[in-house]
């Protein structure tokens, strides 16, 4: 007789959603995946249909998932989701989209709201709520451009709320969304306890229209007997909160104490780094952790897998073709020649600012740059600067962090899908000048979803956060070199200096 219990999480990114069944011990049971569209229907707009691209991909999954481990839907104590955050889904009394979905901070749709909203309150109050000025990854920028441009909508809307909410509301019929998303995307919406702030919700939406604010790791509600037979889960499972993507990653490789940090490489760069207390920084963000009495500073840097992923499919046409006749992995392929290439790619700098940009610049109207290019440059050495300009960002990034006080990194992990490139690693290791850990278990944000999901139940073993820590197992470990390090720090200034240099023509670009 089988006496195994298990649990289950299922993460949905910006290209793709994975999902996994681990049992008690933290095993892995059973992996899924499936994949689906971001539509970019007009510059600065990006978009998901989250009946489709949501609830569709954590049904496909779900039903996966158990069909593949032979696991009795009722031995699955219980189940965590998480997603791509935050973004602005206006829905009906039934819980039915609107409209698309708009994205996290690479959409830049609510420039003007964002300037309006400033002109509002004044840049001090702004940065007394958000510790910076507004952003493109803030909510209530994006429900005031639905106001403003789509007043039908607005009108329809018996709720704005973000991805992990909505499938946590298909699942269980209940609105929620967790502390450390809510508080930090909705601000100023909600007061600190958790409760909308009727007052100032007034230009943007009424308080009900938010979700009540829970713990990640609260039990949101259970499964209903219409998701049950959509995603094979028993009826009554208990369902968590669940939060965004970038924070259950985070969990997954144990950021919960001060001086832990992620760098998460999946289509855009998300690093989040534990502090004892907020820290204020116009070029970064910080938030009250998804772990109780931790805090942390968090930057986005917006193209990195969609960046070699647009090399690929611009560049690369062979290297895509011969994956798809059955040949290795088109990155696999690009990467021929990458490694001979000295660090600095023979003086060329690439800007990552294809999708505009998050931290430290704030801007969504920056735009990709490559200085430096000569005819003896091969579609290697770009390649290879693509890669660079990454780990220039982060480097960028950490740099700022750890200039203030009390602040410490004491680990890193890289996590997400650019691990899978060991050598893209090994760059980010010498910029930085850091040692870059990844993970035995990479299969990511579901892997956190689903321990915290054991937390939610108090499972033995699983009594809080802090236990998780047991069950991360270290992969690799990348050193950097020396030589290397030395080399990068006269490219990293070069990088440094270069959005200052150019941001005003770029500027001009957009105005076009």
């Amino acid at each position: 007789m089988n006496n195994k219990k298990y649990f289950m999480g299922i993460d949905t990114g910006t290209n793709s959603s994975k999902g996994v069944i681990i049992d008690q011990e933290c095993n892995i049971i059973a992996t899924a995946s499936a994949e689906h569209a971001m539509t970019n229907p007009k510059p600065g707009h990006y978009e998901h249909d989250a009946d489709e691209d949501w609830w569709g991909d954590f049904c496909r999954i779900s039903n996966k998932l158990i069909a593949d481990s032979g696991v009795d839907p009722h031995d699955i104590l219980a189940v965590g989701a998480s997603a791509l955050g935050a973004d602005c889904l206006p829905v009906d009394e039934e819980c039915r989209p609107l409209r698309k979905a708009i994205l996290y901070g690479i959409d830049s749709r609510a420039t003007r709201e964002m300037a309006d909203l400033t002109e509002l309150y004044g840049e001090e109050q702004i940065k007394k709520w958000y510790g910076r000025l507004l952003c493109s990854s803030d909510v209530m920028p994006k429900i005031l451009w639905i106001k403003n441009n789509e007043p039908e909508v607005y009108a329809r809307a018996h709720k704005f709320i973000t991805a992990s909410t909505f499938i946590t509301a298909k699942l269980t019929g209940e609105y929620v969304v967790d502390r450390f998303l809510g508080l930090a995307s909705f601000n100023p919406l909600y007061n600190s306890d958790g409760t909308p702030n009727p007052e100032l919700c007034k230009p943007i939406c009424r308080p009900d229209q938010l979700s009540a604010i829970k713990e990640a790791n609260d039990i949101a509600g259970t499964v209903t007997a219409k998701a049950a037979a959509e995603t094979g889960l028993a009826e009554g499972t208990p369902v968590i909160t669940g939060t965004d993507d970038s924070g259950a990653e985070a969990i997954s490789i144990g950021v919960v104490a001060p001086g832990k940090m992620m760098i998460q490489f999946g289509s855009s760069i998300y690093m989040i780094l534990g502090t004892k207390e907020l820290v204020d920084d116009d070029r970064l963000w910080r938030e009250e952790f998804i772990v109780p009495g931790l805090c942390d500073i968090s930057a986005g840097t917006n193209a990195a897998g969609s960046l070699t992923k647009w090399y690929r499919d611009n560049l690369f046409p062979d290297a895509l073709a011969i994956e798809k006749d059955g040949g290795p992995d088109a990155y696999q392929t690009m990467m021929e020649g990458v490694e001979q290439i000295a660090p600095g790619s023979d003086g060329l700098i690439t800007l990552p600012y294809f999708a505009g940009e998050r931290t430290p610049i704030n801007d969504p109207l920056a735009c990709g740059c490559l200085l430096g290019l000569t005819l003896a440059h091969t579609r290697a050495h770009l390649y290879r600067s693509a890669l660079e300009s990454v780990a220039y960002s982060v480097n960028q990034q950490i740099r700022i962090m750890e200039a203030h006080d009390n602040v410490d990194i004491d680990q890193i992990f890289a996590v997400g899908g650019g691990v899978q490139n060991p050598h893209w690693m090994q760059i980010v290791a010498d910029v930085t000048g850091k040692e870059i850990n990844t993970p035995l278990v990479t299969i990511g944000a579901s892997f956190g979803d689903a321990m915290m999901a054991a937390t939610a139940v108090k499972y033995p073993g699983f009594e809080d956060f802090a236990a998780l820590t047991k069950f991360i197992k270290p992969g690799c470990t990348f050193y950097p070199n020396p030589e290397a390090h030395e080399q990068y720090k006269a490219f990293q200034e070069v990088y440094d200096k270069l959005y200052p240099a150019t941001v005003e023509l770029m500027h001009a670009l957009a105005k076009q």
